[in-house]
C-alpha cells in the first residue's frame, strides 16, 4: 500500500493503458483478431484494475478516485463508439466485425459496471471483488472456448456451448478464488482462504448458468448481477 493516493491512481491508470494499448497494438497488426483480442482485454484489464486497489491508503476519497480509471476509459469507448473521436486501433481490439458502435455494447457496459462497483463495494467486501472475477474470468474463456471449440451447442441456446459454459465455470472459479485469496494474503480482507470455496463454487456455477441464456450482448451485466445477488446470500 502506497502513502500516496495520486501516485496510487497514476500507476493503475498508467497499468491499464499499457495493457489496452498492447492489446490494440496486436489487432491493428492483425496478430490477433479482433474478437479475441477484445475478449483478452476483458479478461485481463478487470484483475489488473482490481489488484492496483491494494496501492490506495486508506482515505475516503481512495474509491472515488479510483474509480477514475474505468470512468475515463469508459468515457473514450462512448466517444469511439459514437464515432466523434477516431481510434482504429481500439476499434479494432474491442469490435467483432470492426464496427465501432459494437463498443457501445459489451465493452460500454463492462465499463459502467467497474466503475459502479468500485464505488458500492471497493475492498472492504469480497462480493465486488468476486462478481467482477467472475465476470472477468468466466465470460471472456467461455467466449474464446466457445468459439474455438464449441461443436456442441446448448439446447436452450443455440449459440453457445457446452465447452463454452465450462470455460465460464472454470475461469470465473479461477479468477473468483485468485484475486480474493491474494486480498486476504494481504490481510486487506479477513479470513481463510478455505472459506470461500464452497460459496465461490456455487457463485459460478451460478454465473456459469445466467451466461449460458440465449441473450446478446448483456452477459456483462446479467452475469455480474447473479454474482452480486449469490454474493450477498453466501459471502461474509
Amino acid at each position: 500500500m502506497l502513502n500516496n493516493v495520486w501516485v496510487a491512481l497514476g500507476i493503475t491508470f498508467l497499468a491499464a493503458l499499457v495493457w489496452l494499448r498492447f492489446n490494440d497494438y496486436l489487432a491493428q497488426k492483425g496478430w490477433l483478431s479482433g474478437q479475441v483480442s477484445r475478449k483478452i482485454i476483458h479478461i485481463g484489464t478487470g484483475p489488473i484494475y482490481v489488484l492496483c486497489w491494494l496501492l490506495f491508503p486508506e482515505r475516503p476519497a481512495a474509491r472515488f478516485l479510483a474509480a477514475l480509471v474505468p470512468l475515463s476509459f469508459t468515457a473514450q469507448f462512448a466517444l469511439i463508439g459514437l464515432g466523434i473521436i477516431k481510434d482504429e486501433a481500439s476499434v479494432a481490439a474491442m469490435s467483432r466485425t470492426g464496427d465501432r458502435r459494437e463498443i457501445l455494447r459489451g465493452p460500454l457496459y463492462y465499463g459502467i459496471i467497474f466503475v459502479l462497483l468500485t464505488i458500492v463495494y471497493w475492498r472492504s467486501s469480497p462480493i465486488g471483488i468476486v462478481a467482477l472475477m467472475l465476470m472477468c474470468g468466466g465470460d471472456g474463456l467461455a467466449d474464446i472456448m466457445g468459439k474455438r471449440f464449441g461443436r456442441v451447442h446448448l439446447p436452450w441456446s443455440p449459440k453457445k456451448s457446452w465447452i463454452g459454459s465450462l470455460g465460464m465455470l472454470i475461469g470465473g472459479w479461477v479468477f473468483a478464488m485468485i484475486v480474493p485469496g491474494l486480498y486476504l494474503a494481504t490481510h486487506m480482507l479477513p479470513g481463510r482462504l478455505d472459506s470461500f470455496l464452497l460459496p465461490v463454487t456455487i457463485i459460478a456455477i451460478v454465473g456459469m448458468l445466467v451466461e449460458s441464456m440465449p441473450f446478446l450482448d448483456i452477459d456483462n451485466i446479467t452475469v455480474t448481477l447473479a454474482a452480486l445477488i449469490m454474493g450477498h446470500i453466501l459471502l461474509p
